[in-house]
């Protein structure tokens, strides 16, 4: 069935592939160009989930296991917020957000919205958490352009966590990846093996839901 198709068309994942063809496949196929240490954090659960279930992903199933794994969570973490520079010079933020089940109403100022977001975080949970990297690209362009933000963050003395925010405002963007990395950080050490874990429950749940649909025809 694969004769005369590219290489590029065919490619799988399996737990022998590297993170580099993960990487590869998301910015080829859904223009998702992740910073290198996200690769390797994802490339890891990816790997761990192709052992857990013997079997190769299709680009289709990786780019679920992203979506799943670093947007779903981030799309309703911040509710609302309002930016305004202080006579000081600095920014400063309001947001409604949820933290741990809770939403609340945060807020703080700081050299800018991202700083101020995270002074704000901090305040709120009493949790020291600092951006360490930050990344951002658009997908398209124009008017029809969505913004993707990777942050990682560092949490006390935790290891490092990323999270992903999409969304046409590059600030809303921005502050949903802090929020969704604070969120996973709070699995710092069990990343991959909790994150494994949940993906391939959905990814079961989803195979059940296709093959009761392909019965029903």
């Amino acid at each position: 069935a694969d004769v005369g198709r590219s290489y590029e068309a065919v490619i799988r994942v399996n737990s022998q592939s590297g993170k580099g063809g993960v990487a590869y496949l998301l910015e080829r196929d859904y223009g998702l160009a992740l910073p290198r240490a996200l690769q390797v954090e994802f490339s890891a659960i990816i790997q761990r989930l192709t052992e857990e279930s013997g079997t190769e992903l299709a680009p289709e199933a990786i780019f679920r296991a992203f979506e799943a794994e670093y947007l779903d969570d981030a799309a309703d973490a911040v509710a609302e917020h309002g930016l305004a520079a202080r006579p000081s010079g600095d920014c400063g933020i309001e947001a409604v957000v949820t933290v741990d089940g809770v939403r609340r109403r945060i807020a703080a100022h700081g050299n800018g919205p991202i700083d101020a977001f995270t002074r704000a975080l901090r305040d709120a949970t009493g949790a020291d958490v600092r951006v360490v990297d930050y990344h951002e690209h658009a997908l398209g362009a124009g008017a029809a352009a969505t913004a993707v933000a990777y942050v990682e963050v560092a949490v006390g003395n935790t290891a490092t966590a990323f999270g992903v925010g999409r969304d046409p405002n590059l600030i809303t963007a921005s502050l949903r990846a802090v929020l969704a990395a604070y969120r996973r950080s709070r699995r710092a050490g069990r990343i991959v093996a909790a994150s494994s874990a949940r993906l391939t429950k959905l990814a079961g749940a989803a195979t059940a839901t296709d093959d009761a649909a392909r019965e029903a025809v």
